[in-house]
């Protein structure tokens, strides 16, 4: 019998391993792809891998504006797909070598979890049995794909995020059904590239939850680059490489020679036998506690499955919180400072409350905003660049949300979740002594409004 089981080896799963591990607890990870989960093999990883080279390349194409002139600029398709999956195939072996370092035994396999008795959690897989003392489920999620007429397969013509990274060539024209933050990444990747890009989504702007003033501002940004948006379009239909949408009562029709399914993920909460032990489930979720525990004693979960926060940083820091609690160092979750980023170009990066929120919450707050333009080094690096810097208080002057749009905002934005989460208030940042000359400098010049 081992201390602690796990399903599935994302962000969760072996962050969570490697900890219990470290700590002297003795580990099986069950994994039925490959370690890295989404996030490593079909998510964040390769698409910022990808966002890079366009980035890269985009910087080329512009470079007489810095006084740097380079001719016949190109880039090779297939090369920057090659590398991608060089990245991968490296970090894969970085957590690979991880759990060895931690003692953690990794199965290869579908586990399916049997029964809990007092001896313990049964689990099957490869035709053998293991038995833990406690059971993590970071079994993540899937692709959500919406019941729309025509939608009958996913593969030559319309994709996912999983099918649109293996490509072998780049498509004349891409449309992208939902412009959330994954539908909004491949968008600026292949409008970068020069491919024809049309976002499609049914919110009336772009980016869901994220501010809603930012968020506008980064569709302009693109529709100047030459992407077509068209908000409030709810999809009727696929007919092959043609999409038919109804917008203002008015049935439209666009066409693409690969079409993006990006209209969210769903939790995987199928196929491990979770009803083998009555798992309660919320909303089509797993439901927990602040402690990560399930209604089964000893049985947690963490990750996507929990269909709170789908990101990749929170689940590592709820499978933290699962091995803090089994260790002895009582830990809770807490959502309020959870850093969310849009690696488009420019980026987006937020933490915390948007004025939309605080408004439907009934929050008295206060907004502090300024251009990015204030920054000195945020000029010299970004010709013709614009952005935002906006904090959000409380009546009380204490921070409660923060929000970039503007290059490098993904660098910043660690120091506004500190400072969320240690609830500071204005007059306390405000004595913060911050690096010039440097772009984070623009929170300060922001806050001194």
């Amino acid at each position: 019998m081992c201390d602690l089981m796990i399903i599935g080896g994302g962000p969760a799963g072996y962050v969570a391993a490697e900890r219990a591990g470290h700590k002297g607890l003795s580990v099986i990870l069950f994994e039925k792809n490959t370690m890295g989960g989404v996030c490593l093999n079909e998510g964040c990883i390769p698409t910022k891998t990808l966002l890079y080279s366009a980035k890269t390349y985009e910087n080329a194409l512009h470079a007489d504006k810095y006084g740097v002139f380079t001719e016949k600029v190109h880039f090779d398709f297939e090369k920057i797909v090659a590398r991608k999956n060089k990245i991968v195939r490296k970090l894969v072996a970085g957590v690979n070598s991880k759990m060895q370092q931690n003692n953690v035994t990794v199965v290869k396999g579908e586990a399916m979890i049997e029964k809990r008795t007092a001896e313990g959690i049964e689990i099957q897989c490869n035709n053998e049995k293991y038995v833990g003392k406690n059971l993590l489920i970071c079994s993540g999620s899937q692709a959500l794909i919406p019941p729309i007429e025509g939608l009958a397969d996913v593969g030559e013509t319309i994709l996912t995020n999983r099918e649109i990274l293996n490509l072998k060539q780049q498509p004349e024209s891409l449309v992208v059904i939902g412009g959330g933050v994954i539908g909004m990444e491949f968008a600026s990747f292949y409008n970068s590239i020069g491919t024809e890009v049309t976002v499609v989504e049914m919110m009336p702007e772009i980016l869901g939850n994220n501010d809603f003033e930012i968020s506008a501002m980064l569709r302009e940004i693109y529709s100047k680059k030459g992407i077509k948006f068209h908000l409030g379009a709810k999809v009727i239909r696929i007919d092959g490489n043609k999409v038919f949408f109804e917008n203002e009562n008015k049935l439209e029709c666009i066409e693409g020679e690969k079409i993006l399914m990006s209209v969210g993920r769903r939790p995987a909460t199928e196929g491990f036998g979770l009803e083998n032990i009555g798992v309660e489930l919320f909303r089509g979720s797993i439901k927990v506690d602040e402690k990560m525990r399930t209604n089964i004693e000893n049985i947690f979960a963490a990750g996507d499955v929990t269909g709170f926060s789908l990101l990749a940083h929170t689940a590592s820091r709820e499978g933290e919180v699962v091995v803090n609690n089994l260790t002895g160092h009582e830990d809770f979750m807490r959502y309020n400072a959870i850093p969310s980023v849009v690696y488009t170009n420019p980026e987006v990066a937020a933490a915390g409350e948007t004025e939309e929120s605080v408004k439907a919450k009934g929050i008295e707050y206060k907004v502090f905003k300024l251009p990015i333009t204030f920054s000195g080094r945020f000029v010299a690096e970004n010709e013709g660049g614009n952005g935002l810097c906006k904090v959000i208080t409380d009546k009380n002057d204490v921070i409660i949300g923060v929000h970039i749009l503007g290059n490098p905002a993904s660098e910043i934005i660690f120091g506004a979740c500190m400072a969320i989460e240690q609830n500071l208030a204005l007059s306390q940042w405000q004595k913060v002594v911050f690096p010039h000359p440097t772009v984070c400098e623009i929170i300060k010049e922001t806050i001194f409004l």
